[in-house]
């Protein structure tokens, strides 16, 4: 139950979120853990306020990256320092429940898994709740995976020994849902905890909440990361928006 997680946060910019995530991390019921954060050349005050925390908890670790590569990169530099037996991901603006990790390694452990992640409420801006719980297919298959993604970052720990570290193309967009696909391809099943235990935010200048930015960037998972030709790439997208517009609302709820 003492295994060491490595909690992976790419940063950028996040000076007004990053005190509350980092702070969600700290109340957690489970103590072994180390939060990675690789800044991404910030320009506000993102940097000091994580130094400030660092100073006092060792379990804070921050690397600065000398020049702006984009979230890709610095979720792979951060992934390249992480020493723990699990690897967890939570993006700088995100919040989570204190009995997350609790709750998710025993589930693991319990369960002989891993790989896991959760079901998760919303916020906005302000942290105020919208009352929108997402959940998803238990136990959810790699053909569902295929055409929708429903493993929100901020909830999901894969075990490191089991997989490796698992790193991709920075370049490419929706990096969370590649990892995601590979690890389905080769468990085959994922069973999540049958619960919320985080936050997500949304904000209005995130990629999530532009449509268009989220097809482009979904068509090149289906063009790039499995290599389908155009024509094939094409179809599958319009399977993908079939599959959100009329399969994935009924895993959205009002809590």
């Amino acid at each position: 139950m003492n295994d060491l997680v490595s909690i992976i946060v790419p940063t950028y910019n996040t000076e007004k979120f990053i005190t509350e995530t980092i702070q969600s991390v700290q109340n957690q019921s489970y103590k072994n853990w180390e939060m990675i954060l690789a800044d991404d050349d910030s320009t506000d005050k993102t940097v000091a306020i994580v130094e400030e925390f660092a100073q006092n908890d060792n379990r804070i670790k921050l690397f600065k990256l000398p020049k702006n590569r984009g979230n890709g990169f610095a979720r792979n530099a951060a992934l390249e320092k992480a020493t723990g037996k699990y690897i967890a991901y939570l993006d700088a603006d995100d919040l989570w429940f204190p009995e997350k990790l609790e709750k998710q390694i025993q589930f693991l452990k319990a369960n002989n898994l891993h790989f896991t992640y959760s079901f998760y409420d919303s916020i906005d801006e302000e942290g105020n709740n919208l009352n929108r719980r997402v959940e998803s297919p238990n136990p959810l298959t790699y053909r569902q995976l295929f055409f929708c993604n429903y493993v929100g970052n901020l909830t999901a720990i894969y075990d490191a020994d089991f997989f490796g570290k698992i790193m991709l193309e920075t370049s490419q967009k929706r990096q969370d849902w590649r990892i995601w696909l590979t690890i389905l391809k080769q468990i085959k099943i994922a069973r999540p905890v049958p619960e919320p235990l985080a936050f997500y935010r949304i904000r209005k200048d995130s990629v999530s909440s532009s449509k268009f930015k989220l097809i482009k960037h979904n068509f090149g998972v289906y063009r790039e990361f499995h290599e389908y030709n155009f024509a094939f790439s094409v179809l599958l997208m319009l399977r993908f928006l079939f599959t959100q517009l009329m399969i994935k609302p009924k895993y959205i709820k009002k809590n």
